[in-house]
């Protein structure tokens, strides 16, 4: 079997440090572009409701156009 000094578990733990910085570097990364992706997300969510807010105001003046032309969706009975 080899014989493990010192020196030799000391150059190894400095190889993973370097390697845990460089991972912690890219999780810091990561968390920012998953930021930026949440920032987008509630941007367009804002938008839907928007939207979906103006198409309930036009819904509504819709029917008040409809109720005051006295346009009705049943069918009449002529005789």
């Amino acid at each position: 079997m080899a014989d493990v000094s010192n020196e030799l578990i000391f150059e190894v733990l400095k190889q993973v440090q370097q390697r845990l910085d460089k991972v912690d570097h890219k999780v810091d990364e990561l968390k920012s572009e998953m930021n930026a992706m949440r920032g987008y997300l509630i941007s367009m969510q804002q938008d839907v409701q928007n939207v979906y807010g103006i198409l309930g105001r036009y819904d509504g003046r819709l029917e008040h156009i409809e109720r005051r032309l006295e346009l009705n969706d049943a069918p009449t009975m002529s005789a």
